[in-house]
């Protein structure tokens, strides 16, 4: 089940006299008079709402965020800080930064946009290992976005056990949204034709050809690396997702050969059918303007696995 759904669950149980039984009969009730037209996950926000349930204003640990929320006040720890990037939107130019903070819950990256909170990192106030408190952000997908009206400032609090691993949740591809960290058992249902493409030895980032010379925009002129990446359709029986598994990805799946086209046709075709755990990250494909599922960690169904799950649910 959706882990949001399942948080909502709790929350409007926690502060209402529902039970989670009872919750749910409403919620089903809701989608039923609606004609099937809302997920669970937004007739729950409606029943909240109806409660008179507001997830505004409140601290929340950051694994209790969720996609949506507005006025959200959270404390974390930096863990990474992104350089500061400038564009121009309109003919005006702006900057925007990415940090990603953690608490002894989850990691989350929040995204500011108001120059006075970027100048904070710029000025070498805010760096990795501070902690710091994030007031009347909003959620949007699964980041935090400060804009001008939010506030961002250093915290005393002293956060332990904090969770800087990357937080992976096991997902129905139908329950995906962008930017999850998301595991799921699936079938390799459809693969394509692998794409080549040049980058850089020692940056690894992709490099541009310039007659017989590739340029890497930080390293000049290299000698250029050779990597492929292979497109996939997964289905896990609730939907399909279009996949991509990049080069040093490729042999976990089985593609050792990519240079012999027999044993490259050979080993594509022993792919079809194939059930695994696939873990990666959501993103949006903006040629196709759809979710595609960027996977950067393969193993087998472990049968036993499976069962002791099933038994200690």
């Amino acid at each position: 089940m959706n882990g949001n759904y399942d948080k909502i669950i709790d929350k409007i149980s926690q502060k209402s006299e529902l039970s989670k039984e009872e919750i749910e009969r409403q919620i089903e009730a809701k989608q039923a008079k609606l004609s099937g037209l809302i997920s669970k996950e937004g007739a729950a926000q409606i029943i909240a709402a109806e409660q008179g349930i507001s997830f505004d204003n409140e601290k929340l640990k950051i694994d209790e965020l969720l996609p949506g929320m507005r006025k959200i006040n959270v404390i974390g720890k930096v863990i990474n800080l992104s350089p500061v990037r400038t564009f121009v939107r309109n003919d005006k130019e702006g900057k925007v930064v990415n940090i990603t903070i953690a608490d002894d819950t989850s990691n989350i990256k929040a995204v500011l946009w108001d120059t006075n909170h970027i100048e904070l990192i710029e000025k070498n106030e805010i760096t990795n290992g501070k902690v710091i408190e994030i007031m009347n952000a909003s959620m949007r997908d699964n980041e935090i976005h400060l804009g001008s009206f939010s506030e961002l400032k250093l915290s005393n609090e002293v956060l332990e056990n904090i969770k800087t691993e990357k937080i992976v949740k096991e997902k129905k591809i139908a329950d995906f949204k962008l930017s999850d960290n998301s595991s799921v058992r699936a079938f390799i249902v459809q693969t394509h034709a692998p794409r080549f493409f040049n980058v850089c030895p020692n940056c690894k980032k992709k490099v541009n050809q310039e007659g017989v010379d590739f340029i890497c925009l930080e390293h000049g002129k290299v000698v250029q690396e050779k990597r492929a990446l292979l497109n996939l359709v997964l289905d896990d029986g609730s939907e399909t997702i279009r996949s991509v598994v990049f080069h040093d990805f490729l042999p976990s799946i089985g593609i050792t050969e990519l240079e012999n086209q027999e044993m490259l046709t050979q080993q594509k075709e022993n792919l079809l059918g194939r059930e695994m755990i696939f873990s990666g990250n959501v993103r949006m494909n903006k040629f196709f303007n759809n979710q595609e599922f960027i996977i950067d960690g393969v193993k087998d169904v472990n049968i036993d696995e499976l069962v002791e799950k099933l038994e200690s649910k």
